[in-house]
């Protein structure tokens, strides 16, 4: 009786885009999976049913098939299709219970979700740290670039080639980095990868084992941080402080040595060519690696841009890494790093292991926007945009956060510290910018061990002189909204 009243339920619609004879098998398919159609039952033949639900048989047919296909029934010639017998499979829960736990991760995974992270919020401009204005970017000449691109391409630009990177980009960046940067290298050291974060996580896996210590600035960037710990590494701190990096050794051996020698990150000060080569010697007399991330050397507003701490390294120990993202825009998602010859030759395998190698299209996109000299005329524009809104922005900070905040004068960057004048807690001060639209980063997210220093890292590049007046206007509420005296008036 159950089986006559499901069949007899059947309906098909015709008004529907869905052919008939699809619409027939998925509603086999969910009486059979439902157990509503009871094991070893037969289904009616395909001339009956194609005349009870006035269809054509050739429409039965192709839905009998396919569910004997799937497995959903036992087709035998002569006989009528019979329904096979389905594990129960697992129960469907719409919620679960409250406080039931997740499915467990990995150890890894488990850490990996606990890392710190800042992305911002899109509308909110003010004061993303290290944002470059994306609107001052040529998108009209990008554009065209990456149509011109994309109709002479053919299969060499559409595939997984070059996975290290296209000839021409590796190409323009080394001459980019000799000149521009005074990095040591060749093209054939120079890999392409889908941003500077990627180049980190990549690393961590190639050069740490569980256990291993990494020598991190404290305070210093949590991204390449997150990817070192993810890889099962200890950090051990390199204390920064305004005079500099003290370089007395952590109590720990490292097997690989994290640093952001041309503007510090957050503290945007740069590291003096007696610190670099200490640095350097340490390396060499602990046999560790160290990775320069120069996310943003090129901007520097006193002098020239200083260059390269790979450029002193004659062992082959220091791996470069830089990034596009604030020359151009955060979501082109590109950067690149420079490997010393000894791991060169085997980084394909690498890299197509992790599927962590950027789109030929785009690659080829930016060798022209490179070797056509356009990325030099707009990171020379910017550099002066920058240095404009640079002033008015600790001008602007200075008139309307007098008492509240003062900023670090740091020496390159797009972005600058601000370090409360009064105790406050710098997360409670970014969640209260956040809720007026403003964005900003704690201070203290930066530090991973001791003692954190409470203040806020602050971009300024994105802003016009109208949006910082405005978002200084908020910040200040934010500020005074979290001050010790607004929270014991209003308790």
């Amino acid at each position: 009786m159950r089986q006559a009243f499901a069949l007899d339920a059947l309906a098909l619609d015709r008004t529907r885009g869905e052919p008939l004879h699809r619409q027939l098998y998925r509603a086999l398919a969910a009486l059979i999976a439902e157990h509503t159609l009871p094991a070893g039952s037969e289904l009616p033949s395909t001339r009956d049913l194609a005349a009870d639900l006035a269809i054509a048989r050739n429409t039965v047919v192709a839905a009998y098939d396919q569910l004997a296909t799937e497995g959903y029934l036992l087709s035998r010639a002569g006989a009528r299709p019979v329904v096979v017998e389905l594990p129960a499979g697992p129960a469907v829960q719409a919620r679960a219970p409250a406080g039931s736990a997740d499915r467990p991760l990995s150890r890894r995974g488990e850490t990996m979700m606990r890392q710190p992270v800042h992305h911002g919020t899109p509308g909110q401009i003010a004061f993303h740290p290290g944002m470059p204005d994306a609107r001052a970017f040529p998108f009209g000449v990008w554009s065209r670039l990456l149509a011109r691109r994309a109709g002479f391409a053919g299969e060499t630009l559409f595939g997984t080639y070059h996975v290290a990177g296209l000839p021409a980009l590796r190409e323009a960046i080394a001459s980019y980095l000799r000149t521009g940067r005074g990095v040591r290298c060749t093209a054939d050291q120079v890999v392409v990868t889908t941003g500077a974060q990627a180049a980190f996580d990549l690393l961590a896996r190639l050069l740490l084992d569980p256990g291993d210590s990494v020598w991190v600035e404290e305070p210093g960037y949590f991204g390449a941080q997150s990817a070192f710990v993810a890889a099962g590494a200890r950090l051990a701190g390199l204390t920064v402080g305004l005079e500099g990096w003290q370089l007395e050794p952590p109590p720990v051996t490292p097997r690989l040595i994290y640093v952001t020698p041309a503007c510090q990150y957050p503290l945007g000060i740069t590291m003096r060519v007696e610190q670099r080569l200490r640095l350097l010697e340490i390396a060499e007399r602990c046999d560790a690696w160290v990775i320069e991330d120069d996310f943003d050397g090129e901007y520097r507003f006193q002098g020239r841009p200083v260059p390269a701490m790979q450029g002193s390294d004659r062992a082959g120990r220091v791996i470069y890494v830089g990034t596009f993202a604030k020359i151009l825009f955060p979501a082109l998602r590109l950067g690149y790093m420079v490997l010393p010859a000894a791991l060169c030759a085997r980084i394909p395998h690498a890299l197509s292991t992790t599927g962590q190698f950027a789109p030929l299209l785009l690659q080829a996109a930016l060798a022209d926007f490179m070797n056509e000299g356009l990325m030099a005329r707009h990171l020379k524009r910017m550099r002066r945009v920058y240095a404009e809104r640079r002033l008015a922005f600790q001008a602007a900070c200075e008139a309307q956060l007098a008492g509240r905040l003062t900023l670090l004068s740091g020496e390159a960057g797009i972005q600058v510290v601000g370090f409360f004048d009064q105790p406050l807690d710098d997360r409670r001060v970014a969640e209260a910018a956040q809720r007026l639209g403003v964005n900003v980063s704690p201070l203290s997210k930066h530090y991973r061990q001791g003692s954190p220093r409470h203040g806020l890292v602050l971009g300024y590049a994105a802003c016009t002189a109208a949006e910082t007046e405005q978002g200084m206007r908020k910040l200040r509420e934010a500020l005074d909204s979290a001050s010790p005296d607004t929270a014991s008036a209003t308790a």
